[in-house]
């Protein structure tokens, strides 16, 4: 399972359902996701970012990418329902 793939998800839904477009903010919290995920010295376990002991983003990026999560999460399961499901098993 890529994290970064349902990551992505993730802000494209919530900011889609925000606005429909694909504003500067969106794609640097893309950016900054993927780089922080790439950087993740526990990536190889497939743990949930929320359940980690470091917590590498920075505050005001963790609080986006919790606003991003507590709106898209519950609605992956309709929108991309593979992706989820990967999700959730392999975490």
């Amino acid at each position: 399972m890529n994290k970064n793939a349902i990551v992505i998800q993730m802000i494209d839904l919530y900011y889609k359902k925000r606005g429909g477009v694909q504003c500067e903010e969106c794609v640097e919290l893309k950016k900054y996701a993927q780089y922080r995920l790439e950087k993740c010295p526990f990536k190889e376990k497939n743990m949930f970012c929320s359940k980690c002991s470091i917590h590498c983003y920075q505050p005001d990026k963790k609080e986006q990418i919790k606003k991003v999560m507590r709106y898209s999460g519950p609605r992956m399961l309709f929108y991309h329902p593979l992706l989820t499901i990967r999700h959730f098993i392999g975490g």
